[in-house]
């Protein structure tokens, strides 16, 4: 198992308690970051998010974006 696949089941473990740090990398393991004020925005395949840049992140933001993983994976 890589360091992207540890990273990635960790955060589909426990979505509530993730680090900017993470989500981020995750992010561009499979698309990448606009950056924006205080949101950023995250572009995966044809769905994109916008997301405000905390640490942890929101849990909300963690699985829409593990949604939007799935769906492109499809």
């Amino acid at each position: 198992m890589t360091k992207r696949d540890k990273r990635e089941e960790k955060v589909r473990q426990n979505p509530a308690n993730i680090s900017i740090e993470d989500f981020e990398a995750l992010i561009r393991n499979y698309g990448y970051i606009e950056a924006g004020a205080k949101h950023h925005k995250a572009v995966i395949g044809d769905y994109s998010m916008t997301y405000k840049r905390e640490n942890p992140i929101k849990s909300v933001y963690v699985k829409q974006l593990l949604k939007f993983i799935d769906l492109m994976q499809k």
